[in-house]
């Protein structure tokens, strides 16, 4: 992949986003007005609710990691909170993860592309752990049962490997980003336990 096909996958991103934000709002709102009325207070419009609210999340989610940000820009902490919070309910993970300040959006989208990884690796639900390491940030996974696949690992870090699915890109694309911050990724897979340091 060339930095030009990078680049304009990234805006390709951005745009899917950008153009789903606004009706996904627009349901979200419509369900805030009958919650309001009273008039449809039901496990329907709970559902309705609850199911925006998470495609909110996913959509702001995909925007970091997927979408086309400026080299300076940064993300707040609280922000990262309101994204991870709904992923985590959705998909049975626990993510524990508690930037103590903004930080570079760069990195946030390593990160997101990186749980994004762990996601695949964790269809069943689990834990993951964020924390600092001196000048690094490790993310540790734990969970009874895990997908191992090592050829999905083996794209964090061999450039020309398989061909993924659309469903697994966050994989080549999480090595990309890597290299763009100068972030080496090195990772740990066993079993019940997947430990990546970037």
């Amino acid at each position: 992949m060339t930095m030009n096909t990078s680049k304009l996958s990234a805006l390709l991103g951005s745009r899917i986003c950008h153009d789903l934000i606004s009706p996904l709002g627009a349901i979200g709102n419509g369900v805030e007005l009958l919650q309001m009325s009273g008039a449809a207070d039901s496990a329907e419009l709970s559902l309705i609710s609850e199911s925006v609210e998470n495609a909110n999340a996913r959509i702001r989610l995909f925007r970091v990691a997927f979408g086309a940000g400026n080299p300076d820009q940064r993300i707040s902490a609280g922000e990262i909170a309101s994204i991870l919070r709904p992923m985590g309910q959705a998909r049975q993970l626990t993510i524990g993860w508690d930037p103590i300040t903004d930080m570079a959006r760069d990195d946030a989208r390593l990160i997101f592309l990186l749980l994004l990884c762990l996601e695949t690796a964790l269809p069943y639900g689990g834990d993951v752990q964020i924390e600092p390491s001196g000048a690094r940030i490790v993310l540790r996974a734990r969970a009874e049962r895990m997908r191992h696949d090592p050829a999905l690992w083996r794209q964090l870090h061999t450039d020309g490997a398989e061909v993924p699915q659309a469903s697994e890109i966050q994989f080549p694309l999480a090595r990309l980003a890597a290299a763009e911050t100068g972030r080496r990724i090195d990772t740990v897979v066993e079993d019940g336990r997947i430990d990546i340091a970037v």
